[in-house]
């Protein structure tokens, strides 16, 4: 039991050994490499080198991006539009509004105008009740004809591709409610030129 040796392996278990060794065939030629000689050869710095060399390139890459993307809206170009400008719904939107003389446009050139006359007329005057009259008038006309303009674009869009795009007619509303030459991107359409 105890302080007893081990008994020696017999000769039988040394062939058997021998024979398990030659059935596994050759070895691989090579020791195992260490883990840490393994893990050393995967890592890879988590911060450049040469940090300023990588965010210069970085930012002339940003830059650049920002340029394509810019002559997109001003060309039309689909391949760098932003993604809420993107597609062909998108675009019949936008040359739908485009072609079509909208109230909206107005809108804001109305409240600039009702702000300095505001400014201008003394509250206690019966002429600041008509202009404040006037502008809730231009408020009214203008979101009447962003319903018409909304409902003919929904079936001038469900005409051309079937069904429409969740979202597409609220960015030709908006689109619609912005001065012309100030719309991104910017109108490709002559007035009265609707697309087909």
């Amino acid at each position: 039991m105890f302080g007893r040796k081990k008994e020696e392996p017999s000769a039988q278990d040394s062939i058997d050994q021998l024979a398990a060794d030659a059935a596994k065939g050759p070895g691989k030629g090579a020791p195992t490499p260490k883990r840490k000689d393994q893990e050393a050869a995967r890592k890879r710095p988590l911060v450049p080198t040469d940090r300023k060399a990588s965010k210069e390139a970085e930012r002339i890459a940003i830059q650049d991006q920002r340029q394509k993307m810019r002559q997109a809206l001003d060309t039309g170009d689909e391949k760098y539009l932003p993604l809420r400008d993107k597609g062909p719904q998108k675009r019949f939107a936008r040359d739908f509004v485009d072609a079509r003389f909208n109230l909206g446009e107005y809108l804001m050139f109305g409240a600039l105008l009702f702000v300095v006359v505001s400014f201008v007329i003394p509250q206690s005057s019966d002429a600041l009740t008509y202009v404040l009259i006037g502008f809730w008038v231009m408020f009214l006309a203008v979101f009447v004809d962003v319903f018409i303009l909304s409902r003919k674009l929904r079936k001038a869009l469900t005409q051309k591709f079937g069904e429409v795009e969740r979202g597409t007619v609220w960015y030709g509303s908006m689109r619609s409610l912005q001065f012309r030459k100030l719309r991104l991107p910017k109108p490709l359409v002559k007035r009265g030129d609707y697309p087909s």
